[in-house]
Order: structure tokens, then sequence, then C-alpha cells
């Protein structure tokens, strides 16, 4: 079986079956935050919600595999009825899957793997090599430099681990369902970190950063309520409209 048919019935394969499981040995460093935003230690876990949620790609490195891959990739997305995702997730396939060939080696034994979780397509890349690459300057050649840019601006999530044979590098990308969502965790975040500049606080960093933030809601929220009383309206009655908003948009995702 060549590299092509090898690709396609691994793709078929997951297509035909629900429950696909990866083995994975992870590091004690949970909760671990690097500053440039990736995060070192556990992946996400996955919730197996209904039939084809994963799918396991053995390949080679080398150029040709990659191309194989990416489209591989895409198939299986289109199968899981996203192919709007398909472009960013290619995309960031034939990223993770080069940096493989370029920084392990050509011909090395690596892994990607796809899940679907809800609102989020999950990637995983695994490879034989220990070493965990590093966000560097964007004109830096250094391993995975330039990519990880690329990784951090078109995923909501990323990180890595390491494993009993290497590392994975991970990410995830929303569904066209989660992208109004995504929106609106973007704009309360501008608004929060606004709403922080407003009263003269500190910009934290790392696993401090989402501490401040949270805190940082709850004043703004405490503020909005005094501002709603002001006006004449009723606080509580803010505070249910608002939860029936988020229950409603929840549930229809």
């Amino acid at each position: 079986m060549d590299s092509h048919e090898k690709l396609h019935s691994e793709s078929s394969l997951c297509h035909a079956h629900s429950e696909i499981a990866t083995q994975r040995s992870r590091v004690n460093t949970a909760g671990a935050v690097r500053g440039d935003g990736g995060r070192i230690g556990p992946m996400p876990e996955s919730e197996v919600t209904g039939p084809q949620v994963r799918c396991v790609m053995p390949f080679k490195a080398a150029p040709t595999e990659v191309r194989l891959l990416r489209r591989a990739a895409g198939r299986q997305l289109s199968r899981w009825g996203v192919p709007t995702a398909a472009d960013e997730a290619e995309l960031l396939v034939t990223e993770l899957a080069t940096n493989v060939v370029k920084h392990v080696g050509e011909g090395s034994a690596a892994t990607l793997v796809l899940e679907r979780q809800g609102e989020r397509i999950r990637l995983e890349l695994h490879d034989t090599s220990p070493v965990v690459p590093s966000l560097k300057a964007g004109h830096c050649d250094e391993e995975c430099g330039r990519g990880l840019h690329l990784l951090a601006g078109l995923t909501v999530d990323w990180g890595t681990v390491l494993t009993a044979t290497g590392k994975a590098v991970w990410c995830e990308i929303p569904t066209p369902q989660g992208q109004r969502a995504c929106q609106r965790v973007e704009r309360a975040l501008e608004a929060l970190e606004s709403y922080q500049l407003a009263r003269g606080s500190a910009a934290l960093r790392g696993g401090r950063r989402s501490t401040g933030l949270a805190e940082s809601a709850v004043e703004l929220i405490a503020d909005l309520l005094h501002w709603t009383a002001s006006w004449g309206h009723d606080p509580d009655d803010i505070l249910d409209r608002a939860q029936m908003h988020y229950e409603a948009e929840t549930e229809a995702a």
C-alpha cells in the first residue's frame, strides 16, 4: 500500500468508527502556563458525545506525506459536517507536520489526531522528539518560531505536552457554531482589559492574568448593576435577562 492509499485508508477508518483511543503519558505539569500564551501540560480531555468524534492518522514525516495528510484532514472535517473549518485546519496541519519534517527528521514516525468537541475542533501532532517548541520573535528562524506565531494567531488555544515517546503539539479552532460564542468572548476580554486600564490595574501575566480578569469581571458587573439602579432599572431583572440570553445561546449552540 503506497502513502496515498494508506492515508486514505486511515481517514476511511476514522469515518467508520466512533472511538479510536490514543495512549498518552503526561508529565506532571498540570496548570503550567507559558507567558507566550501556549500551555505546557495536559491537553484538555475530550468527551465522546456521538459517533466520529476522533480520528487518528499515523504518517511518516516527508513533504509528500504532508500534502496527503492535509487533504485527508480536510476530508475528515467534511465528513463531520464542518467543511468550513477545513481551510484553517489544513493550514495548521501543514504547519505542524512540516515542523516535524524540519526539526524531528524526515522519515520519523508521527501521528495526527483530529477531534471534534462541541464548538471546537482539536488537532494534535505527536512526534518522537522531547524538545518543546517556543514562541520566538517574528523574524526568528529557530525551531517552530514563526510557525508558532501562525498557530497562536489562528487558534483559540494551543500548547505542548510531553509523552512517553516524545511530545504532542495541540491546538483548537472553533467550528462555525462556536464562532458567535468566540466573538462574545473576544468582546468581553476587550471590555475587561479596558476596564482594568481605566481603574489603573497592573497587567498580569500567566496564570495570574486569568485570576485578575475574573476579579475585574465581578467589579465590572457590580458597576453595571449600580448604573442600572441609578437609571431606575431593577438590577435583579437585568441579571435574570442576561442569564436567559446566555442560556438560550448556549442551548442553541
